[in-house]
Order: C-alpha cells, then structure tokens, then sequence
C-alpha cells in the first residue's frame, strides 16, 4: 500500500487514502494530483514527488476506493488497462468530485494550505475540469481529458483559471469533441487551451510507452508557470 494518509470524507462518515508528497520547508501552494483510470500508480505518485521538489504540497487522493481501495494499474499490460475500463465504467464521477472537494478542505483546514489548485490526467483530465466548475479551487489543469463536451454547459461557473492540453490525435477524444471544446471554451477568459498536433492519449505519462518526452516536458513547463502565476 502506496496511500500515506488518510483525508474524511464531506459527510464524514468515512475516509479514503491519499499519496502525499511534501516539500522541505513552507509550501508555496498545495496541488492535487488526480489519477487517470489506473488508480494512484507509480507515475501518479512520481508526479507528486516532481511537484514536492518544486516547493508544492503534493496530494493524489484515491477516488477508486468506494471500489476498491489502493488499486494500482500498468496501462502497458493489457488486462490491467481493460480491468481499469471496466473499473472506470462503474465509477461514480459525481462522488469523485464530493471527494476531492473534500481533499481540498481537508488540505485548507487540517493541512493549513490556503492555495489549492489540481491536475488531472485522462479520466483525472475530465475530473480537473469538472473540479473547476463545481468548486473554489483556485487553479484547475487538465491533461487529454475525455467527454468534456458533454460539461461545456457548466462553464459559466469556472470562475478560476483553468488549463487544457489537447492532443490532437487522441484516440479517446475523438476531433469532433476537440472542435466544440474550442468552439465552447477558446473565448473564456478564464480557460487556456493547448493543442498538442498528431499525439496521441497520454503523452505526458511518466513511466511507460505512451510518454513523449519533448511534448511532455512542453506540457509540463506550461503547466509548472500557470501554477507559480495562480498559486503564488
């Protein structure tokens, strides 16, 4: 079991654990890590150890766990991708955004961090998303998120800053989906959206076949600046 702490829930009738990485000294801000399908994994927790380096609080809370606690998956194996389809079918997103609603307070009032932004990759991309709309997160990033043409009529209550990095060859967001999140979002003065041309799902993974390294590095240095802008 990777999860080193434990954070309740909003009704607080229950708790579920979290990867928390923390920085030498006063953090400059707090950011939650939210997973992708494959649960907090070895590339979910080393982005958390990358943010600590950099001075942040890093926090990955586990949303599977009303499912099973602590899973951890290799998107490389091909029956653990398909076990974490399967998982991601019967999750449910609404209680996953109630939970990291209550990592967010857990993290103001217990962890005494007032700047509390997030980013999400793939399943976690969407969950950024929804996360900046339906909570006062302070700064919400999200890597190749699916179905978010489907929230854009939750946009109007986004009311921090909130970037997308788009890859446009995303075999999981199909173009169509692409168009109407630029059509949806390109003049909101709160979202920032960037394309990524012909890759693919996941290209910013730390670990596995999936990670392209310069467009990671990209991604990841425009997310690194919009964090110091927005959470100090």
């Amino acid at each position: 079991m990777s999860l080193n702490q434990t954070i309740p829930t909003l009704e607080g009738d229950a708790s579920f654990g979290a990867y928390v990485a923390a920085p030498e000294g006063t953090p400059r801000g707090a950011i939650i890590v939210i997973q992708e399908i494959f649960g907090v994994n070895p590339g979910i927790r080393q982005k958390c150890d990358k943010l600590a380096a950099d001075g942040y609080l890093a926090v990955a809370p586990d949303l599977f766990w009303r499912l099973e606690p602590g899973v951890e998956f290799d998107p490389d194996v091909e029956a653990e991708f398909q076990t974490a389809l399967e998982m991601m079918g019967r999750f449910d997103q609404d209680a996953g955004i109630r939970d990291i609603e209550a990592t967010i307070h857990h993290i103001r009032r217990t962890l005494g961090v007032a700047k509390v932004g997030c980013v999400g990759y793939c399943l976690g991309g969407r969950l950024a998303y929804m996360t900046a709309a339906r909570t006062d997160i302070d700064a919400s990033v999200g890597y190749y998120g699916v179905g978010i043409d489907g929230l854009l009529g939750e946009k109007h209550a986004i009311a921090n800053p909130l970037m997308l990095h788009i890859p446009t060859a995303d075999g999981f967001v199909p173009p169509e989906t692409q168009k109407a999140m630029h059509e949806g979002l390109d003049d909101h003065p709160r979202v920032t959206l960037h394309d990524y041309e012909g890759l693919d799902h996941g290209f910013a993974t730390e670990h596995g076949k999936r990670r392209i390294e310069d467009a990671a590095n990209l991604a990841d240095s425009r997310t690194a600046a919009f964090f110091a802008e927005h959470l100090g």
